[in-house]
């Protein structure tokens, strides 16, 4: 009966997941784990470690009559369509009070078909002060059958006063065996790719798939270590800013292509419109409001790619500091291997450090809505003055 598919989404976190699995089993017998279950929690730990599976698998956990879902309810968590299940998962930039007080008012209903009511808030980083304190006042007094699951990279990134009342569950980063393993048990991935995909992600999950699954994303990565690997001059340098935007943008567009058709031929399955059938005037505004979340989605994720292609560059700059030190630890990007060598040789680890800083303030700076073309010609630019130094 049980099939714990979101269970096995989890590697490399097994003091977390017995955390939450002694929780799931003190909430539906007190007896079996005195303390162990709260109302709200909190799961934090960096991108790609797989905080929101392991709220969602705690949802499910909830949702059931144990710690081990059954195959319904996993079912109907997965596809985010269990009566007592409320999800608030955005692809915006910040997440609107509006979003949050809907949510909340959600959150008074008793639950329907389960013992529990369960309100998850993926990336809760993305409030604004306004809405955590909205927030706040449904963590104080929630009713006795609702359960909070707050997701975030760390705690930190929430106010004090909601930190104060959750229960934090830390994720650390997984194992590169560990991701690779799960690639080859749930995608059929071959060995070898799926280690060099979970190396060159840094051990983010949803990465390494990615970098496993689509060789067109294999090529934007390579393609963005040799720019940064043959940058000689200034001019080069903003000439190469120019192309990892464009990288950017077309791994966002592959991303969101995709995605955008299925969602418009769903819609229009749900409101009786055939396929390439004219949209009558009456249904036309729940088209539009889908196109405007899409455009919002698009920007959001150009920022995340903008964002992989930076943390692929301080990874690419890692490998070359190490190598200058002597260190003997294995490379992320065996890829280049040769061209890192190369450009190794011909530095200074004080040198690498600072692009390193570079890299670091073009991140600050996209983060704080600077133009990623001027952050990243900036950065390039840093970069080829140290080199030259």
């Amino acid at each position: 009966m049980t099939s714990g598919k979101l269970w096995d989404q989890l590697v490399g976190q097994d003091d977390a997941i017995g955390e939450i699995r002694a929780a799931a089993r003190s909430a539906h017998d007190p007896s079996e784990a005195h303390g162990a279950m709260t109302h709200s929690w909190l799961i934090t730990g960096p991108p790609g470690s797989g905080r929101s599976n392991l709220a969602y698998a705690f949802a499910a956990a909830l949702l059931s009559d144990g710690d081990d879902p059954d195959d319904v309810t996993e079912r109907q968590v997965l596809a985010r369509t269990h009566p007592d299940l409320a999800v608030l998962s955005t692809e915006r930039v910040i997440i609107s009070i509006d979003e949050v007080r809907t949510l909340v008012n959600s959150s008074q209903y008793s639950p329907s078909v389960s013992h529990y009511r369960v309100m998850v808030i993926e990336d809760a980083d993305r409030m604004t002060e306004r809405t955590s304190n909205l927030l706040l006042k449904a963590l104080e007094e929630p009713p006795p059958r609702t359960v909070w699951i707050l997701c975030a990279p760390s705690d930190a990134d929430l106010l004090p006063t909601i930190r104060s009342r959750v229960r934090t569950v830390r994720l650390r980063v997984p194992a590169v065996d560990d991701v690779a393993d799960l690639l080859v048990a749930r995608d059929g991935v071959d060995r070898d790719l799926a280690l060099a995909a979970a190396r060159e992600a840094q051990s983010h999950i949803g990465m390494a798939h990615r970098l496993a699954t689509n060789p067109g994303a294999r090529e934007r990565r390579a393609e963005t270590l040799r720019l940064a690997l043959g940058l000689h001059s200034v001019p080069a340098a903003v000439g190469a800013a120019a192309r990892l935007v464009e990288l950017a943008k077309a791994d966002a567009e592959a991303l969101t292509e995709e995605r955008d058709a299925e969602e418009r031929a769903a819609m229009l399955r749900t409101l009786g419109v055939e396929s390439g059938g004219t949209v009558p005037p009456a249904l036309r505004s729940q088209i539009k409001a889908l196109e405007e979340d899409q455009k919002r989605r698009a920007t959001r994720s150009l920022r995340d790619g903008i964002d992989r292609i930076l943390l692929d560059l301080l990874s690419l700059y890692r490998d070359m500091l190490l190598r200058q030190l002597g260190s003997g630890v294995e490379a992320m990007n065996v890829s280049v291997g040769r061209e890192l060598a190369d450009a190794a040789e011909g530095g200074d680890p004080a040198a690498t450090l600072a692009v390193m800083d570079a890299v670091a303030t073009a991140r600050r700076r996209i983060d704080a809505n600077v133009p990623p073309a001027l952050a990243l010609e900036a950065m390039l630019i840093a970069a080829v003055r140290r080199s030259a130094q």
